[in-house]
């Protein structure tokens, strides 16, 4: 950013701050954020544009391709936090995972070479998160082009996302207590579109013995 452009950053958030100081003022006191967004590192996709969120309404982890590790302490700590954090302590009420049009991230998953070389130091490691994503497309599309297959695979990694925030025991609980809901979206910035699902576990509550 030039300085003119962060001097017209500084005005613009204080003219935020001049016409919402009831919000503000609440905010001093703490956060009540009902959501927790995954939403990829893009400069195109911000969740608080795309969804209008006002400050204090959701917490948000942003990473390349919006991907949800699996629960593991030791390889993704950062994660689980933030999850932990949000579930536990912020009592969050819905989670949403949202992908979005030509992924940079995801062309680096459908690209990954077969015999498992790699060329980064840290962006291949992660987009393998979404390899069960790559496995489902290119069985059920093995004929179209690498561009579609990458739109596909930017819907179905969201849902692995979803699957892999089961493997949280917080948020298993809050899912099957019903405090909580797991929501994926889509946000297709080429055509102005924005989906949104979600999907159905099944759970229930552990049977004593």
């Amino acid at each position: 950013m030039t300085n003119k452009s962060y001097e017209e950053a500084i005005v613009s958030l204080q003219n935020l701050l001049s016409k919402n100081p009831e919000l503000f003022d609440k905010l001093k006191k703490g956060q009540e954020p009902k959501f927790l967004v995954f939403a990829c590192s893009d400069s195109r996709v911000s969740p608080s544009i795309v969804l209008n969120f006002q400050p204090g309404e959701a917490f948000m982890v942003r990473n390349i391709a919006n991907m949800v590790p699996p629960y593991d302490k030791l390889r993704y700590s950062g994660t689980g936090a933030a999850i932990e954090y949000a579930v536990l302590h912020l009592k969050v009420e819905n989670i949403l995972v949202i992908g979005h049009s030509t992924c940079g991230g995801i062309k680096a998953l459908m690209s990954l070479p077969q015999d498992g070389s790699e060329s980064t130091e840290f962006i291949e490691n992660w987009v393998k998160i979404g390899l069960p994503a790559k496995a489902k497309v290119l069985a059920e599309h093995p004929n179209i082009s690498f561009e579609e297959q990458c739109k596909y695979c930017e819907k179905e990694a969201v849902n692995v996302s979803l699957a892999n925030l089961l493997t949280y025991p917080f948020v298993r609980d809050g899912l099957v207590n019903k405090t909580l809901a797991l929501k994926g979206g889509y946000y297709d910035f080429i055509k102005g579109e924005f989906k949104l699902w979600g999907l159905h576990f099944g759970l229930s509550h552990p049977c004593s013995i």
